[in-house]
């Protein structure tokens, strides 16, 4: 691994985290987290010291496995960890920290991510780089490791994490809720969210699903899931099988500027549940993640419309279902809102101050139907499901996706995108082949 070039500061590529192990209490009242996160790692070099990620709270002690003599430094963003001997290549090993604090969010080039307090609970929002607020992690967007959180809170709220919820006792007021995720997720998907709500499962055929949502919500939470089984059935037809364990929403009592995909699951505002098309999309958007993010990983931020330009392309894809406009008239409709925009963009390389504008969102999807126009949807859609089989729970790139698109096309379709990704001019879209 490498330190991504649009996140620098971020990470340590020296090592390759396995599992994070964490024990977190956590007050609502007073914002107070203690924690004790054990990392199991190995090393992908020799190593004489190693970051973690940490900001905002506070380390009171470090250890590589029983090294009474590990010793540590706490910057303003991370820990460095200097072991009494150092760790070979290829060497497992073992970090545990005690930490404690309370959680906030943390300023970046992106904005303020990471664990926010609610009127009355908490979300952790932590894309980019926000994963660090409530656990010392090796923040890297292409390092995957399984998860157990193990989070004790007062029993008046339910806890909501990625994976299984393996085990849930309750004693002296307060209620122990653990969830084990098993598959590799990076850390940004990592989320933790706390409120009171009610739990209700959701039919999603094979799919465990389940709804949780502030009891005052009821009826237009019902009304926003209603169409999630169609949404996921459609997404299994169009991109392969549901690729995680299950698929949780989450709906808070505030107000949300934007939902916010996890791993296997998703949070909504109370302003997304008005039923109009604005919200349906969004519904559908995070869903798609699930196959574009979450499953099939980045390897760099600056292939970032891997990610959102396939979950906007899966909007256009439900608004066909759903008896809106077809996915062709969504993307000339898109097209000419973007022709109308600053021609300055270039898509596979947006420069990390514009990973989330949404032309990295919307000229993604409208690269993805140029290519459906060009090899016709038999090849397209087979496109897309070997892409999601090919690199389930791994990371992927855009070169990794021209080469699957051109051997599974039969030709090369270097032009089609170059003009798409390399260039700051938006191409016209491309006739539609003859035989699609």
């Amino acid at each position: 691994m490498t330190s991504d070039p649009y996140a620098p500061e971020h990470g340590d590529p020296s090592y390759h985290v396995l599992e994070y192990r964490l024990r977190l209490r956590y007050k609502v009242p007073n914002n107070r987290l203690d924690g004790e996160a054990v990392i199991v790692a190995e090393a992908v070099e020799p190593i004489t010291s190693f970051h973690l990620d940490l900001a905002g709270l506070v380390a009171s002690r470090v250890r590589v496995g029983d090294d009474k003599r590990t010793r540590f430094q706490h910057g303003p963003h991370r820990l460095t960890v200097r072991p009494s001997a150092g760790l070979a290549a290829g060497q497992r090993f073992e970090v545990t920290v005690r930490y404690s604090g309370s959680p906030a969010p943390r300023s970046s080039r992106w904005g303020r991510v990471g664990w926010e307090e609610l009127d009355d609970g908490v979300l952790v929002a932590s894309q980019p780089v926000g994963a660090p607020t409530w656990f010392p992690c090796n923040d890297m967007v292409s390092d995957k490791a399984k998860y157990r959180i193990e989070l004790t809170t007062e029993d008046a709220y339910t806890v909501v994490a990625p994976g299984r919820l393996a085990e849930r006792t309750a004693a002296a007021g307060r209620t122990t809720w653990t969830y084990v995720e098993d598959i590799p997720t990076a850390t940004y998907l990592v989320a933790v969210h706390i409120g009171r709500y009610r739990s209700e499962p959701v039919p999603l055929g094979t799919v465990p699903g389940a709804v949780h949502y502030p009891a005052a919500l009821r009826t237009p939470v019902t009304a926003t899931v209603a169409d999630l089984p169609r949404m996921l059935a459609l997404f299994e037809r169009c991109f392969g099988p549901y690729p995680l364990g299950r698929y949780d929403m989450v709906v808070t009592p505030d107000v949300l500027e934007i939902p916010l995909e996890a791993q296997g699951m998703a949070v909504f505002g109370s302003n997304h549940t008005d039923g109009r098309w604005d919200s349906q999309r969004l519904v559908a958007h995070e869903l798609a993640h699930q196959w574009f993010g979450n499953s099939v990983g980045l390897a760099t931020w600056r292939d970032i419309w891997l990610n959102e330009g396939f979950a906007c392309y899966a909007e256009w894809l439900w608004s066909e279902e759903s008896g809106g406009p077809t996915a062709h008239q969504q993307a000339k409709k898109h097209w000419a809102l973007l022709n109308g925009l600053a021609q300055d963009l270039v898509l596979g390389d947006p420069g990390p101050d514009r990973i989330f504008d949404d032309r990295v969102y919307k000229r993604g999807a409208l690269t993805l139907h140029a290519l459906r126009r060009v090899v016709g949807d038999e090849v397209f859609f087979a496109i897309l499901r070997e892409w999601t089989a090919a690199k389930q729970r791994s990371t992927g790139t855009t070169a990794d996706f021209i080469a699957l698109a051109e051997e599974r096309a039969g030709w090369r379709l270097g032009g089609l995108f170059v003009e798409w990704l390399a260039e700051p001019q938006l191409p016209k879209l491309p006739h539609r082949r003859k035989d699609a």
